[in-house]
């Protein structure tokens, strides 16, 4: 699907390896590295140093490795390959979308890719990747206007 995809692949399962090897924080500032990351993901992407210090989070390692999102294999998802024929024949209807901020991002590339193989233009959604957020996890997007966007797509 997008020329990067091995790249991006072996980022992700890096970023799992982190995980079990140094524990949530560290394995979230890749995480937070590869969905802010624009463009390509370069082949060396998972060799680049993470510091959860720059993002707040937690150097140390509790031990703990029961994150719903880490503590599984995430290549469950991020590996999956959509059957493009079976949803373009699909009774209901597929809205692919993407935030209007998120230009260039893996998100938002593979949206746009998923979108175009379903023959389709991406609804776009104001802000970026969390802009229904306000706030209340660190990071604050357009709640008010990603609602507003949500309920024009809902009454379509």
């Amino acid at each position: 699907m997008l020329p990067d995809r091995e790249e991006s692949l072996a980022a992700v399962k890096d970023i799992n390896a982190t995980y079990q090897r140094s524990g949530w924080g560290t394995a979230m500032a890749k995480f937070i590295a590869i969905v802010s990351h624009v463009g390509p993901i370069p082949a060396d992407f998972a060799d680049q140093p993470s510091d959860p210090a720059m993002f707040g989070l937690p150097a140390e390692d509790d031990g703990n490795r029961s994150d719903p999102m880490f503590g599984g294999d995430m290549s469950a998802t991020t590996h999956y390959e959509p059957r493009f024929d079976a949803l373009r024949a699909a009774s209901t209807r597929i809205v692919i979308a993407a935030g209007e901020e998120s230009g260039g991002t893996l998100a938002s590339r593979a949206a746009l890719v998923v979108a175009e193989k379903l023959g389709q233009s991406p609804t776009i959604f104001p802000s970026d990747h969390d802009g229904f957020l306000g706030g209340e996890y660190g990071q604050t997007g357009k709640p008010d206007e990603f609602a507003a966007k949500l309920r024009e797509v809902l009454d379509d």
